[in-house]
């Protein structure tokens, strides 16, 4: 079969789409309804340092306000807090709360089942196989938090 670039992109993002569609659907029978991506970029993009609505924005490549609507929904669902910052009282700082980390990690439990389950369609070794494929390619860093960004971003077109 000869495909082109974009049947390549579109198979990509078939996959990533696959796995997201079935976390999400599987969070929501867990009882976090309404839980995306852009979520758990957030709060990953929080426990790794982002601690206000500006640093989010800048990990995220999306705007100040974005991230405060962001920031406003996770902490609505408990899965974001504020705390006072012990080294300047008049900020106040992000931080993952416990059941943050909990629907963070449910849902890397989906994405693993996922996996294993295409380990068993097709192979764990021509999975393992396909992962280094795309890690050649790609190379092995995770995508970046930005992703969320990135895919709205205006080129000026």
């Amino acid at each position: 079969m000869n495909r082109s670039g974009p049947d390549l992109a579109l198979l990509l993002l078939a996959g990533f789409r696959a796995m997201v569609d079935e976390a999400i659907t599987e969070l929501a029978e867990l009882g976090h309804q309404d839980t995306r991506p852009v979520h758990d970029f957030a709060m990953r993009a929080i426990a790794n340092g982002a601690e206000s609505a500006s640093e989010l924005g800048r990990s995220l490549s999306i705007t100040k306000q974005s991230a405060a609507r962001t920031i406003a929904v996770l902490q609505e669902r408990g899965y974001v807090a504020s705390a006072p910052d012990t080294r300047d009282a008049r900020r106040k700082r992000l931080q993952v709360t416990t059941l943050g980390f909990d629907v963070l990690r449910q849902g890397e439990a989906v994405l693993n089942a996922r996996r294993r389950r295409w380990a068993e369609q097709i192979g764990p070794e021509q999975l393992e196989a396909l992962e280094d494929q795309l890690a050649a390619l790609v190379g092995d860093q995770p995508v970046r938090f930005d992703t969320p960004g990135w895919m709205a971003r205006d080129l000026g077109t």
